[in-house]
């Protein structure tokens, strides 16, 4: 669930609802912590991470943490995990990999939610990565009656 200001085009993530299967679950606490890490990489990549190179020299302008943003642990105010675990029937433990599990999911999540978001202006996509600037500039289009500029 996402809010939008549309003044700014600032997104808020209000809440992020998650069924996973795992497996069978050994660890609930570091099961957890994967899930919550690879939702913040998929957040990154839809919100705020982007490679931008020099037109003319093709150097890499983001090339340190400084000039490349990163999201944070507090992007996020309502993580909700839940678990379907089915055992896996393919090793004696029952378990299943889940490092990548929150990444895969939450992209497509964030993204269709924030198109959903915005859908009413008649806004139905844009590129990657939405930033507030991108997002502020396909609302004003829209306002003005210029349609969607993705």
């Amino acid at each position: 669930e996402v809010e939008i200001d549309p003044d700014t085009g600032t997104v808020d993530i209000l809440r992020y609802v998650a069924v996973d299967d795992c497996g069978r679950v050994i660890n609930h606490v570091l099961l957890e912590g994967q899930l919550h890490g690879g939702i913040l990489q998929g957040l990154g990549q839809v919100f705020v991470e982007e490679c931008i190179y020099d037109a003319t020299s093709g150097q890499l302008l983001t090339g340190t943490f400084a000039d490349y943003t990163m999201p944070r642990a507090d992007a996020i105010a309502d993580v909700r995990l839940y678990d379907r675990s089915v055992p896996s029937p393919t090793n004696p433990l029952g378990a299943k990999g889940v490092g990548e599990a929150g990444t895969t999911g939450a992209i497509p999540t964030l993204a269709h939610a924030v198109l959903d978001a915005l859908r009413p202006l008649g806004i139905d996509q844009l590129e990657l990565p939405y930033s507030p600037v991108k997002i502020w500039q396909a609302i004003d289009s829209a306002r003005r009656g210029g349609g969607n500029p993705a």
